[in-house]
């Protein structure tokens, strides 16, 4: 019978504490899901979709050499891009990934070189960082990379949309202004724990070499800042 007591007051404080969060998540969920939307492939896509890149001055991105950036204040990068080098840096570690043969890469932590299994375990995840960071930088540019689908979709306001998905099936409804540029995508991954959920593209920045990235991302209520952009 002693036990009974403690065992309610428990209970009664995991509720306390859950139930408000299991009602906040219930309520941003229904508020944020959106199912898959129709498409349709074809031309019209395709020429949204170019529209998006010269917005963007893809072309001189393809000229651009070099790009440097900080994601989130958490990791920095200088990415070689035409030697498919990138220098991944975090706490005490810098990493040299070899994007074109991972085998060649390599650890380093306070200057000193990390070989082995703990080596091979900070060059995976130097590689899943990079992934994941350098999309929110230069996403809009990968619309007709191998492998990526284009579709056009009519969207509530009667605006056209463009749907992007690749061979992971992750799928990104990009929104544009007037002049094409990208200002938000809709999400479907599986890193994503709501289907359709928005990301703002904002804070554009005309880098050295005319570029434009960008240097802020809404989701929800939490910011991500990319910051130390530099080109050549």
């Amino acid at each position: 019978m002693k036990l009974k007591k403690p065992i309610k007051l428990i209970l009664g404080v995991v509720i306390f504490l859950t139930l408000p969060s299991l009602l906040f998540f219930g309520f941003i969920y229904f508020k944020n899901h959106q199912d898959l939307p129709y498409g349709t492939e074809g031309k019209p896509a395709d020429d949204l979709a170019t529209k998006m890149l010269v917005a963007l001055n893809y072309e001189a991105y393809t000229s651009t050499d070099y790009i440097e950036w900080t994601f989130k204040n958490r990791r920095h990068y200088e990415w070689e891009k035409t030697k498919g080098i990138c220098d991944v840096f975090w706490k005490e570690y810098k990493i040299r990934l070899d994007l074109k043969d991972h085998s060649e890469s390599k650890a380093y932590v306070h200057g000193f070189t990390i070989e082995g299994e703990m080596g091979e375990e900070l060059v995976e995840k130097a590689l899943n960082y990079f992934n994941n960071d350098v999309f929110w930088l230069i996403a809009p540019f990968q619309v007709f990379d191998e492998g990526v689908t284009r579709k056009l979709v009519t969207l509530p306001d009667n605006k056209n949309g463009l749907l992007v998905t690749y061979n992971s099936n992750a799928s990104y409804l990009w929104h544009f202004d007037t002049y094409g540029k990208p200002n938000s995508f809709n999400m479907w991954d599986s890193k994503t724990p709501i289907d359709g959920l928005l990301a703002t593209w904002s804070d554009w920045q005309i880098a050295e070499t005319g570029v434009k990235l960008p240097t802020f991302h809404k989701i929800l209520y939490f910011g991500m800042e990319i910051s130390d952009i530099k080109t050549d």
